[in-house]
């Protein structure tokens, strides 16, 4: 028998224990909305690249109430909002309205009564390890009252939430036990957005930052561990419902914010204006996230609006370079751009997914593949994640594609279903929440349950 020689049995050790720690250092948690860097880029390695033939099982799922909050994942967790003791046929509640309400039902708001609910679950099996809940009667527009909108943000032993009456609170991650908390409709005296407060509020240094609203204060900063207000800026009618996000602009570090009105440079630490450009979504509605390719930024919304800002070198001024029309550009809706290598690929209007030209916004290609299949449909809609040269792409429909894109073509690779829709709008029924996808898997909630799948390459 041949003997194994100790230094060959110790450097095969050693190549395996190095293999294990470089699977454990690419995997990565999920602790805010679109990711560990804000940038909806999915980083781990290791994922499978096709489906199974009959879908993949779920390693858990867990009832919870309605919303469009997406899941959060950190240190073994799960952060998600939900909401509940509400009239789930969102018609009972009294109007709010001073004279008739509006014939159009996307713009009728009632009074409806209701619970907020932060939940923590076990990361591995789903169960719930603590859940906060507070009364909140909601004054948006019935139709979309389903619950919260904001995505909770993980922050060291914290984790912060923004209800969709304006509810904002710190909380302890271990225990769900409040440390401070306080709603910025009363505080500020605003009204609720139509369709609830949506920004994903953002952590930066010692502070949180969030949109709001009102007369001087459409954007505020508090103190992240007390609540106390740090700074407050912008006279917007209203503040919007794009999350803020922080880019090096110009030489400078810059919190760039869109409200009702304009896309802004500000300072981050004190709110200082440093330039802004009148770009104005129809209904307030500014929702994808700005992004960035140097001194540019790329923005779209509701109806058609869709523009490329380029930011001056001293990072005191901004000029719009081109506007995006029914021909030019991409007007997404409820999802954020991606750029690569010059174009942007994001879910334009009816569920046109696109790729665009970064320079001119001329329009490369176009189709109805990720989304609907095959034609427009009201408000259909894709969430892009790149994935190495791979983009995982979420439809509204509870599908998850896998496709390989580039300025010459779309080419899809595998798709399954991963969750049912549940949110009935006009005719059809949607789920319009963003997955979480942590640790080599996917965390994607509807109005009626939570669901985990493992997604890692087990071959």
């Amino acid at each position: 028998m041949k003997q194994f020689h100790p230094l060959i049995f110790l450097s095969l050790l050693i190549l395996q224990l190095s293999r294990i720690s470089l699977n454990i250092s690419q995997a990565e948690d999920w602790p805010q909305w679109l990711g560990n860097q804000r940038d909806g880029i999915w980083r781990e390695t290791g994922l499978i690249q096709s489906f199974p033939a009959d879908g993949l099982t779920p390693v858990w799922r867990t009832k919870i109430g309605g919303g469009y909050s997406s899941p959060a994942v950190a240190n073994g967790r799960v952060f998600v909002m939900d909401r509940i003791k509400h009239d789930p046929e969102l018609k009972k509640g009294q109007f709010l309205h001073p004279d008739q309400p509006p014939q159009n039902a996307n713009f009728v708001r009632r009074l409806l009564p209701g619970a907020e609910r932060i939940l923590c679950l076990e990361e591995d099996t789903g169960r719930i390890l603590w859940s906060q809940e507070y009364d909140c009667s909601y004054r948006s527009v019935a139709i979309y009252a389903i619950g919260p909108r904001a995505t909770p943000t993980v922050d060291g032993n914290h984790v912060y939430t923004l209800g969709a009456e304006g509810d904002l609170f710190c909380l302890e991650t271990e225990t769900g036990q409040a440390v401070w908390h306080r709603n910025v409709r009363d505080d500020y005296r605003v009204e609720t957005p139509e369709w609830g407060f949506a920004a994903h509020p953002l952590i930066d240094g010692d502070r949180i930052i969030c949109m709001v609203g009102g007369k001087g204060t459409t954007v505020v900063a508090f103190n992240k561990l007390t609540g106390k207000e740090i700074w407050r800026n912008g006279d917007a009618p209203q503040p919007g419902y794009c999350a803020p996000m922080i880019y090096q602009l110009g030489g400078k570090r810059q919190l760039v914010v869109w409200d009702s009105d304009h896309l802004r440079g500000l300072n981050p630490k004190t709110g200082a204006a440093y330039w802004q450009v009148e770009i104005k979504p129809a209904f307030s509605m500014s929702i994808g996230a700005p992004q960035q390719e140097g001194n540019r930024l790329f923005v779209m919304g509701y109806s058609r609006v869709s523009a490329m800002v380029q930011v001056a070198v001293d990072g005191n001024s901004a000029t719009v370079i081109w506007r995006g029309d029914t021909k030019r550009g991409v007007g997404g809706v409820f999802n954020t751009a991606v750029i690569r290598d010059g174009h942007i690929y994001a879910g334009g209007q009816g569920g046109r997914y696109m790729c665009v030209r970064l320079e001119d916004g001329e329009r490369q290609w176009s189709t109805f593949e990720p989304s609907t299949g095959e034609r427009p449909a009201s408000w259909a809609n894709v969430f892009t994640v790149p994935n190495g040269g791979l983009y995982w792409l979420f439809n509204d429909l509870g599908e998850v594609m896998i496709a390989e894109m580039s300025p010459q073509e779309f080419r899809a690779i595998s798709k399954t279903q991963l969750i049912e829709p549940t949110h009935h709008v006009g005719n059809r029924t949607v789920v319009w929440s963003h997955p979480a996808l942590a640790n080599r898997r996917i965390f994607i909630r509807n109005d009626n349950e939570i669901l985990c799948y493992n997604v890692g390459d087990t071959k």
